[in-house]
């Protein structure tokens, strides 16, 4: 997928208001891949951690939003 793509895909991180994300919309948040937060799950090496949701990775957007805003170092 293209940055444009994904950018018409998914509404700007202000604007969530889902506690979660799934690891794809984060992954376009952080401008990471996707696999990349991934590997931060299974090693537990990230600057945040998912939670499960019935076996598949959620991302909490007050993580996120406290990455993106520097508060935590990624």
């Amino acid at each position: 997928m293209t940055t444009q793509n994904n950018q018409s895909q998914f509404p700007p991180l202000e604007q969530i208001t889902a506690p979660n994300v799934p690891t794809d919309q984060a992954a376009f948040y952080l401008n990471r891949a996707s696999q990349t937060l991934r590997k931060w799950a299974c090693l537990e090496n990230g600057p945040i951690r998912p939670i499960r949701i019935n076996g598949r990775l959620a991302w909490k957007v007050a993580d996120l939003k406290a990455v993106v805003s520097g508060e935590v170092a990624a």
